[in-house]
């Protein structure tokens, strides 16, 4: 909910329960006094609503559903049918509250985000921009940036039930008009609405008048507020210094004794505007928005240059065997995404859930053209980073260098963010390109592959290096990493290369160990945790079997203990790497955060590199079964394994924040060492390293919060470069994925210690359809390119939205057979529907019923589109609710039973009014219906 006590204030985010002190530091709030926090309402909104889903589809596919209890993203995860996907369930419902806590840390002092001082238009205005958001985001696949405002639009929805007089006035269920923007905001509190009040729970502080008319009023919050007004409350309010308060945002504000029954409203209300956007969005997308059915994908970035046939035939013919031996398995990838590139073009970007049409379009691409030798490659990964995922790995297929290397830097940056790891398969170590005038030798190769390699060890990834006759030979890895549940228990990478010994932890839960290394004929030895070794020169041995072709190394051991330390030791000179991967439901996210110590303690996740010299914070998340502890985060040198500890604080169930007071040197991951239980035992130790490279800088750059984008108009975003290392001029660069036109200063000058504001304009074409996602990355580079830093931004283009109403939906038959004998009888139902003079109708659902629906669009003879509905169910099932979308996502639910009281029910619409007497007729007919319906049952 928001703003509280300056002394004793609640954070109101993902569990980060924060006390901010006289003394200037973070404490926790006891867990025995913990409020409802706005994670708490998103979870338990979320995973109910998630779970009704998934039963609604069990009922209509015909397959059992089991209500989880409790309710947990593990078990949801499970009772759907997708438990590889708990991860990916879990990263999105904490990319939905790192928004929503986005909005105390950047618009706190803003009324309208929070409904204070009355501002009910302004703040309906803001969740109903941010569902529209949601919605054509959804449409366009762009699932980020729908979680980012789908965070906010929850935070401003919920305080609503905390900062208004709404509980006070008696009021038990959500207020639906705050997501309709075709409603009015009824009965606004036009005169005084509060007296002041001594006490320090101020109960009786709204005047009588107020209750007994029913008006609705908010607190104000800051140092003016007209008089009469109510409050905010609290000593981070000074307009409550001399007045009492009516927050709820925790049982200790003003109106703490109605914290309880706020929380459960605003549960409820988040619960609505969910089942709002599935109805528009459909189940399917709706459980791709939070994560779930993302049990693997498929990215490949594919050169389809004139050399290039052998290895597209080759992709293909993998990309086959996957999905014919994982389709209608668990392990069928639930996305494939395609780009391919060329010189000077690149993209576009193909995604699909199908995997007939993604045979299709890799089936489509043929080798021709290129020009001179260096492709685009790096301007197809940079449009697989942003249209990915995150935190997934993409294969990279090449033959040649990269034209395009200036976007080396902006590709690193995006690698940092996503958390993406990075496979690159290179074909140029003994090809005869047709574009060369003699074949690479000596140190050319390397040189060429250089940029491909970096980024590869910046991402976690390889650069694996083979001829095209024994690419086949290498691409058995797409399939081993293409799997959901894979974990990277170990990684280390040596530029250049030294002997090293790497002790590495396998714990019980892992399965499928598998080593992978690359290197210019690396030496080394494996040692199991019970002594059995083999060496790189046994190609079959008592551990295993291990494949080598070109730079590149799989070990899979055979034996069967494999749980307890392995050591790995590796003599070479050569520069080499090293990555431990297994399949385990045992696993973290983290986001670097930036904690808000003002009047209301917040944090931000980090859209750029940490400040050098400075603390650094993470938000831990663990993933995997409830007895599962971390005991040591750890920061690890790249270069030569160093580490640097940090201090845990577990903030809520699975939840850690940690506090470094140091970095090591150069670039770093990130690793976690924990008990999978309470019992310490070697076996119960578990240890997970993040791929991903970071690194730290003395320059910072420091955007301000960005709104959507329309077709057609220029956008301005202001930004601030500083700098704590030697001051001078920076170069700026900004490049996006959408190739839109961008305007900004290419040169600034920042002192050492000083900052200095830049802006960057950005033109949307007027051909930008709503729901386009663009991602735009801008970046400062101290002279010589001794330091540098990042900023990404996600801009959804939005076009102004001019239809508020949703489609109306009239009866016109109602046919009942129904017998004794329900299984042999069935019930008809016809209806028109239609969108007026609104968007257009797109689609007619069943959101629940077992029947049959089909529909057909004519026009009428006053030149309307209809669209005749016919839907059939067997007369064991009375059951119906049909949803009707129109263009702009406006939802209508036109017919509907309860299943729970087995009465018809008068139609009632989301975004909308009533659907006309006909259809009330209608459903009294049905309710008729299903009176002589269950007589017979």
């Amino acid at each position: 909910m928001i703003k509280t006590n300056l002394l004793i204030s609640t954070l109101i985010y993902p569990n980060l329960i924060m006390i901010l002190m006289t003394s200037q530091t973070l404490a926790f709030m006891p867990a025995l006094s913990k409020p409802m926090t706005h994670q708490d309402i998103t979870r338990v909104a979320v995973l109910q609503t998630t779970a009704d889903v998934c039963r609604s589809r069990a009922l209509q596919e015909g397959w059992n559903f089991v209500m989880p209890n409790p309710l947990t993203v593990k078990s949801v995860a499970e009772s759907c049918y997708s438990s590889d996907s708990a991860k990916d369930f879990q990263s999105s419902l904490n990319k939905i509250n790192h928004h929503n806590a986005w909005v105390d840390f950047w618009n706190f002092f803003t009324p309208s985000y929070h409904f204070d001082n009355e501002m009910f238009l302004a703040g309906r205005k803001l969740i109903t921009d941010g569902v529209s958001v949601v919605k054509y985001s959804v449409k366009k696949q762009s699932y980020q940036t729908a979680r980012a405002a789908l965070g906010k639009v929850l935070h401003t929805l919920q305080d609503f039930y905390s900062h208004s007089n709404w509980i006070e006035l008696g009021k038990t269920q959500p207020y639906s008009n705050l997501i309709k923007p075709d409603t009015l905001i009824e009965n606004i509190a036009d005169s005084k609405t509060c007296s002041q009040c001594s006490s320090s729970d101020c109960i009786g502080n709204i005047l009588e008048m107020v209750i007994t008319q029913n008006k609705l009023t908010s607190g104000y919050f800051g140092f003016f507020k007209p008089k009469g007004k109510c409050s905010h409350g609290g000593l981070a309010d000074p307009s409550s210094w001399w007045q009492g308060g009516i927050n709820k945002d925790s049982s200790s504000s003003s109106h703490g004794y109605l914290h309880s029954k706020a929380a459960s409203v605003a549960t409820a209300a988040t619960k609505e505007l969910l089942q709002d956007i599935r109805a528009s969005v459909g189940d399917s997308e709706f459980l791709r928005l939070m994560g779930l059915t993302q049990s693997s994908v498929l990215c490949f970035v594919i050169d389809t240059t004139s050399s290039m046939s052998d290895d597209i035939a080759e992709i293909k013919r993998v990309t086959s065997s996957i999905i014919d031996s994982k389709t209608v398995t668990e392990a069928q990838p639930s996305e494939y995404i395609l780009v391919p590139f060329n010189d000077p073009d690149f993209g576009p970007l193909t995604r699909t859930t199908d995997p007939i049409v993604f045979k299709k379009k890799l089936n489509a691409l043929t080798a021709n053209g290129g020009g001179d030798a260096p492709e685009m490659s790096l301007s197809g990964l940079q449009l697989a980073l942003t249209g990915s995922p995150p935190e997934m790995e993409i294969f990279v297929f090449t033959d040649a260098d990269a034209k395009d290397k200036e976007l080396t830097s902006t590709v690193r940056a995006l690698i940092e963010r996503t958390k993406s790891q990075v496979t690159f398969m290179l074909t140029n170590g003994f090809s005869s390109r047709r574009r060369r005038s003699a074949v690479p030798v000596d140190g050319q190769q390397q040189v060429l592959n250089e940029v491909y390699k970096d980024l590869a060890e910046a991402s976690g990834g390889q650069a694996i290096e083979v001829t095209k006759k024994t690419l086949s030979q290498a691409t058995d890895i797409i399939a081993a990493t293409s799997r959901s549940t894979l974990v990277i228990i170990f990684q280390a990478i040596r530029n250049p290369g030294k002997p090293e010994n790497f002790p590495v932890f396998v714990d019980s839960s892992v399965k499928n160990l598998t080593i992978y290394i690359t290197g210019s004929s690396p030496y080394y030895t494996i040692t199991s945790p019970s002594g059995v070794s083999q060496s790189s020169t046994e190609l079959i041995g008592s551990l295993g079997i291990i494949q080598k072709v070109g730079n590149f190394h799989k070990v899979q051991p055979s034996i069967t203990e494999q749980t307890g330390v392995w050591l790995f030791s590796i003599n070479s000179t050569q520069s080499y790497t090293i990555k431990v991967v297994g399949q385990s439901d045992i696993d973290f996210l983290f986001e670097f955060i930036e904690l808000s110590q003002g009047p209301h303690p917040s944090y931000t996740v980090l859209n750029s590199r940490p400040a050098a010299n400075n603390n650094i914070t993470l938000l831990v998340t663990m993933v995997g079964v409830d007895s599962v502890r971390p005991t040591e985060v750890s920061l690890i040198q790249a270069s030569n394994s160093n580490s640097v500890n940090g201090t845990l604080e577990e903030v809520s169930s699975g939840q850690y924040l940690v506090t470094f007071n140091g970095i090591p040197a150069g670039e770093f991951t990130v690793r976690v060492v924990g008990q999978l239980s309470s019992t310490r035992s070697l076996g119960n130790t578990f240890q997970r390293q993040t791929p991903t490279q970071f690194q730290t800088s003395t320059v910072t750059i420091t955007t301000q919060p960005v709104g959507t984008a329309e077709p057609g108009k220029q956008l301005i975003l202001p930004f601030t470069v500083a700098t704590s290392g030697p001051g001078g001029h920076f170069t700026i660069s900004v490049n996006n994925d959408q190739n839109f036109d961008t305007r900004y200063n290419p040169s600034i000058t920042v002192n050492s210690g000083d900052s200095t504001n830049g802006t960057v304009t950005l033109t949307v074409p007027n051909t930008a359809s709503s729901g386009t996602d663009v991602t735009l990355t801008i970046q400062a580079e101290a002279t010589g390119g001794s330091d540098s830093n990042y900023a990404v931004l996600r801009i959804a283009v939005i076009a102004p939205v001019t239809d508020f109403t949703p489609p109306v939906c009239e009866a016109v038959s109602l046919n009942a057979n129904c017998s004794g004998n329900c299984s042999l009888s069935t019930w008809y139902l016809t209806a028109n529907v239609t969108d007026r003079s609104g968007s257009g109708v797109e689609n007619v659902r069943v959101l629940y019923g077992n029947g049959n629906l089909s529909t057909t669009t004519v026009l009428n003879d006053r030149g309307v589109n209809v669209t005749m509905v016919i839907y059939s169910s067997s007369c064991c099932s009375s059951d119906l609710e049909l949803v009707v979308v129109d263009a702009e996502g406006n939802v209508a639910t036109c017919f509907t039973t309860s299943r729970a009281a087995k009465e018809i029910t008068s139609g009632t619409t989301k975004r909308g009014s009533t659907n006309g007497v006909k259809c009330c007729l209608f459903l009294l007919v049905l309710y008729y219906l299903w009176s002589d319906i269950s007589s017979h049952m």
